[in-house]
């Protein structure tokens, strides 16, 4: 048995009535890659069988404390069933883009049964009829829960069931498969000494959190940092319903690097956000909503050490980055954007970057869970928003990819949606057809967002003008006469 961290056991806590946290994402494949120009679904179902052991996320379930007196445990499934979490359906014809969308929408917004190990796949045929991609393509819509997996260790996930090339890779044999059934009387224990335990590690957590604090008071004097008070409400804070959509547009690598370039000290997500911020900024002024001050967008960051790589569940710390919306213009955007992030990055610095993760850890579960209700049952409150909106930035492979043959093609990325924040933004970078490109794809609430492509349309607009204003040929100067 293993328990869960603080901070998985928290998005079980944040799991409300129409608010599932699992996380996943949807990947295109062309067929005519594979050794017989096509893909089979039994070939998928057998190729997930012989690797099954490679990942604990596959076979584990959870079991509760009894009395929830404790942090839930991941114990293996003896009745596990490969058949149920991998489903075979098809898109209605034509197949097209917006089909697309609006099925894994639906699917996203269904929350996973938690009496079975908290993931699903659903291979999708029919993909007739989307433009950019070869005919016969077929898409795989992943769901995990939050709690089993973060962006990092989805990536891992994700290289556990593709190849580097079309012939499919066979495995070692597994090793046997040992079902620890679980004690109520060990678990009951095992709360009993970590309720004797806590005491001690909130001493310890205050006592490393009072030199942070001081910290941040010098940074504050030093102006090397700045705290966000300020944030305005929009659209996308309030009651979340239980309904989703989803879009995406996909980028050229190489133009968001060389936008990058323009700015001395810019990053790659610098660029990302301020699309974003470009975004909504059309977005809300179309319908007559945009801010006058800054719209705040929280990014979820990896805290793992080197060690930690491998190891699963949720590692993640916090920043609050100023999107500067009210800037019209979108290079001195991008320049403000890029201070924004240096100065949440000072900040998140002088906390300390796993604050967060400790924090969770020390937490009982119930008082986590008693907060994160009210924050959403306050959810008009103008005193609850702490961001606007969601943008995390999730690496994808730097290499081709396949899955039984079939060429990975496209892919974006479905993230959870939280009480008061109906907006959720993932940056996914990877290498398809040789071509390196980053995809900016949306989960929002649809009664807050009830126009995704065209939400999806500003963003792209505001790539492009990013693009003709940081990019634009600088004029030669003539030369006078003499």
């Amino acid at each position: 048995m293993q328990q869960l961290t603080g901070q998985d056991a928290m998005f079980l806590h944040a799991e409300l009535d129409g608010l599932p946290q699992h996380i996943g994402g949807v990947s295109i494949y062309d067929q005519s890659t594979a050794p017989e120009g096509k893909v089979r679904f039994k070939q998928i179902l057998s190729m997930l069988e012989d690797r099954v052991h490679l990942s604990p996320i596959f076979r584990r379930k959870l079991a509760f404390v009894p009395y929830n007196l404790g942090r839930p445990y991941w114990v293996e499934d003896p009745d596990f069933d490969m058949e149920y979490h991998v489903r075979h359906i098809a898109l209605p014809k034509p197949g097209d883009w917006r089909q697309l969308c609006i099925l894994a929408a639906r699917l996203h917004s269904q929350p996973l049964r938690r009496d079975k190990p908290l993931w699903e796949i659903y291979v999708i045929e029919g993909l007739n009829n989307v433009e950019g991609y070869p005919p016969g393509c077929f898409a795989l819509l992943l769901k995990v829960h939050h709690c089993a997996m973060d962006g990092a260790t989805g990536t891992q996930f994700m290289n556990i069931v593709h190849d580097l090339t079309p012939e499919t890779r066979k495995m070692d044999a597994a090793p046997p498969w040992i079902v620890e059934r679980p004690s109520r009387a060990r678990m009951l224990g095992r709360a009993y000494i970590d309720a004797w335990r806590k005491p001690g590690r909130v001493v310890e957590m205050v006592k490393e959190a009072a030199p942070a604090f001081k910290r941040i008071r010098e940074g504050r004097k030093e102006q090397a940092f700045h705290d966000l008070e300020d944030k305005p409400k929009t659209r996308f804070q309030g009651k979340i319903s239980p309904h989703r959509v989803v879009e995406a547009r996909k980028f050229d690598f190489e133009v968001i690097r060389d936008i990058k370039n323009t700015q001395p000290g810019a990053t790659i997500n610098d660029v990302m956000l301020t699309i974003v911020a470009g975004g909504l900024r059309k977005y809300l002024e179309s319908k007559g909503e945009l801010p006058d001050q800054s719209l705040v967008t929280g990014c979820p960051i990896d805290v793992r050490s080197a060690e930690e790589r491998a190891a699963g569940g949720n590692m993640v710390g916090f920043m609050n980055v100023g999107l500067r919306s009210e800037i019209a213009d979108p290079v001195k955007r991008l320049a403000a954007v890029h201070e924004e992030a240096q100065s949440a990055k000072a900040y998140a610095e002088a906390l300390g970057p796993r604050f967060a993760v400790d924090l969770a850890d020390v937490m009982p579960g119930n008082v986590l869970s008693l907060a994160i209700r009210t924050a959403s049952a306050t959810g008009l409150s103008e005193a609850s928003v702490m961001f606007n909106t969601i943008v995390t930035n999730v690496p994808g492979a730097p290499f081709q990819l396949y899955m039984c043959g079939a060429a990975l093609v496209d892919s974006i990325s479905l993230g959870p949606l939280l009480p008061n924040v109906g907006l959720f933004h993932i940056v996914y970078s990877s290498v398809q057809n040789k071509q390196g490109s980053i995809s900016l794809s949306f989960t929002a609430c649809r009664d807050m967002l009830p126009d995704p492509a065209f939400y999806a349309d500003c963003l792209h607009d505001s790539f492009e003008e990013l693009r003709a204003a940081a990019l634009k040929p600088k004029r030669k100067r003539r030369k006078r006469a003499s």
